[in-house]
């Protein structure tokens, strides 16, 4: 599982013109699924993505986890982050979750992060989604863990 994380000030997903979700300040998730991830790696990276400490404390320390601050998620499929561009110059995308798993394994993804206590909203899984955000400091950040 591949989540590249981006701490925001305000973050929204649109298809077909409307709005699916929109959060102020708290963490853009840009989610892969792998084609060897269990429940377990999902479960254990969606707590892992609860407890991250990237907000800046009083003394300017990255240090503050995103209930400290009452943020938000936005979470959004990407099976793109599972391109592998090594060889030739169209990216294969062979280890990414297919369909039906990936979609269910997304779901219980975005379900673990609000059994975590966390607002979360999403796009729509495998739509043409149109993203907008203002990226917080910047602070971006990659999470990986492999089955």
């Amino acid at each position: 599982m591949r989540i590249v994380v981006q701490r925001v000030s305000s973050a929204s997903c649109s298809v077909e013109g409307k709005i699916t979700g929109e959060i102020g300040k708290g963490y853009l998730l840009l989610v892969g699924i792998e084609e060897r991830d269990t429940k377990e790696i999902i479960a254990h990276q969606a707590y892992k993505v609860a407890h991250l400490r990237i907000f800046e404390d009083e003394q300017q320390k990255l240090n503050r986890d995103i209930f400290a601050v009452g943020g938000a998620i936005l979470s959004i499929s990407q099976f793109t982050l599972y391109g592998d561009a090594r060889k030739g110059n169209r990216p294969s995308f062979v280890r990414a979750m297919k369909g039906e798993q990936a979609k269910e394994y997304y779901e219980y993804f975005n379900d673990c992060l609000r059994q975590e206590g966390l607002r979360t909203e999403t796009g729509i899984f495998g739509a043409d989604m149109k993203i907008a955000l203002v990226n917080d400091g910047p602070v971006t950040i990659l999470l990986e863990e492999e089955a």
